[in-house]
């Protein structure tokens, strides 16, 4: 039969012995106490193996967006557009509307895909709503 404090003992309970509070499952004399991490007693880890992964985040694919010439669209509302769109001052617009008026293509741009798209949907709705037959293309840089 057991006594009351080897049941207490078994049952994982506080138990007085002598006069102090002895706790059933303390380490036992001899070994490191272990601190719960997987480690042994120099700090080391045990016999699992760590894996560390690199995450590399890739720059954005770049797109250029492009204006072609037409001869319908006026000057003035192409100029318009690369102001209000692409954050053109009133000189560079001019100039980059002279560019495409001349070589029949210009760059108003480089963006990312999601911007790149949204703008050239901007400026050819704009062109539509205007009835201007002015192209807006986007291509990979």
């Amino acid at each position: 039969m057991q006594s009351g404090q080897d049941r207490a003992r078994q049952a994982g309970s506080p138990v007085q012995a002598g006069g102090g509070l002895v706790m059933a499952d303390r380490p036992r004399r001899g070994q490191p106490p272990s601190d719960g991490g997987g480690r042994d007693g120099n700090g080391r880890e045990g016999s699992g193996t760590a894996v560390l992964t690199r995450t590399r985040t890739r720059k954005p694919n770049l797109y250029r967006v492009l204006l072609l010439n037409d001869d319908y669209t006026p000057m003035e509302f192409v100029v318009h557009v690369l102001e209000r769109f692409f954050n053109k001052d009133r000189a560079e617009a001019t100039q980059i509307m002279m560019h495409v008026h001349q070589n029949g293509v210009g760059e108003c741009g480089v963006f990312t895909y999601e911007v790149a798209e949204t703008k050239v949907t901007l400026v050819m709705d704009l062109a539509r709503k205007h009835m201007h037959p002015l192209q807006c293309v986007m291509e990979k840089k």
